[in-house]
């Protein structure tokens, strides 16, 4: 039971994977200019945004969670860098402020969700709808600032490293999707995240704690989408305190067309990367036809719902073992 397990992730991956190269296929085909080399920069430069974002939540699902502050966090991690540079404060001192801030966040989610036994889907909408409404007090909703050159470069659609045309954020992304991956497969971190969520209840016989899992795990999402937050700084040019919205569904959609399990156990960064692709090529066909953004919205809520409706059907993978 555990090989077809592993079968059927392995299947969906490659699934995603070539569903995005049909969708690619399919837009150059009916668009002219798809493929050209300036709108594949620009999807790669997208879909890597959307990758990172992702992270945490490819975690925290397979830890058999959610995480809805995602995009809360983004926007905090957004205008907070923002504003404080334009204050003139060091910009590497910035950062490392609202990481601190960030695992803060994400540690209060994992914390109260597992140590009260509270459904993460509330505690962390919660958690989210209160950073966004101090952020809101804060800037008195008029956030101001922008990012270091530095920043908008690594993340410029335009940009280049050496022989590769593609900005810096690209070939990082390739490193950091090959870390996490090994991370997942090979550390006792990995190990421990997969036994959690495919049998909570058992863990603790394997001495492992879930609360320090849920904290951590929790801790990680915020890290990384505080990540995202500034690195769409850097895309965008300036502060909105909004940015992260469209990520609140497009993160866990990506997990799901990767083939991971809402009930946790299951799951893979290199399936949310294929996810993520999936989820871009969609956005940009659709709106390479002229489809209003409300309509490539609907669309993509189309595609989670019969995802979910699919997958969630299934058995736990603990009764699969």
């Amino acid at each position: 039971m555990t090989s077809n397990w592993f079968q059927s992730t392995n299947a969906r991956i490659a699934g995603a994977f070539l569903m995005a190269l049909l969708l690619q296929v399919v837009g150059t085909l009916l668009i002219p200019g798809y493929s050209a080399p300036f709108a594949i920069r620009a999807l790669l430069v997208i879909a890597s945004l959307l990758a990172v974002a992702s992270i945490g939540q490819t975690l925290v699902v397979i830890l058999g969670g959610i995480d809805l502050s995602i995009p809360f966090v983004i926007g905090f991690a957004n205008v907070v860098a923002a504003q404080l540079y334009g204050q003139g404060w060091n910009f590497a001192l910035v950062c490392f402020l609202v990481g601190i801030l960030a695992i803060a966040i994400g540690a209060l989610n994992g914390l109260i969700s597992r140590g009260l036994n509270i459904h993460p889907l509330i505690v962390t909408l919660g958690i989210g709808m209160i950073v966004q409404g101090a952020v809101l007090l804060w800037t008195g909703g008029f956030p101001s600032g922008s990012a270091p050159e530095a920043v908008s470069s690594f993340v410029s659609i335009g940009g280049s490293v050496g022989p590769l045309p593609v900005p810096l954020l690209v070939p990082c992304l390739v490193v950091l999707t090959a870390l996490i991956v090994l991370v997942l497969a090979r550390t006792p971190y990995g190990r421990r995240l997969y036994a959690v969520g495919s049998n909570p209840e058992a863990a603790p016989l394997a001495l492992i704690d879930p609360l320090r899992m849920w904290v951590v795990t929790y801790a990680a999402s915020a890290f990384f989408a505080a990540v995202a937050g500034v690195l769409l700084l850097g895309f965008t040019g300036s502060a909105y305190g909004d940015v992260g919205q469209p990520y609140l569904f497009q993160t866990i959609a990506a997990v799901v067309v990767g083939g991971a399990a809402l009930v946790g156990g299951r799951g893979s960064y290199l399936g949310t990367i294929a996810g993520v692709l999936v989820l871009t090529e969609i956005n940009t066909l659709l709106i390479g036809l002229g489809f209003r953004p409300s309509t490539v919205q609907a669309a993509l809520g189309l595609v989670i719902l019969l995802l979910v409706s699919l997958y969630g059907r299934e058995r736990h993978v603990r009764t699969m073992i």
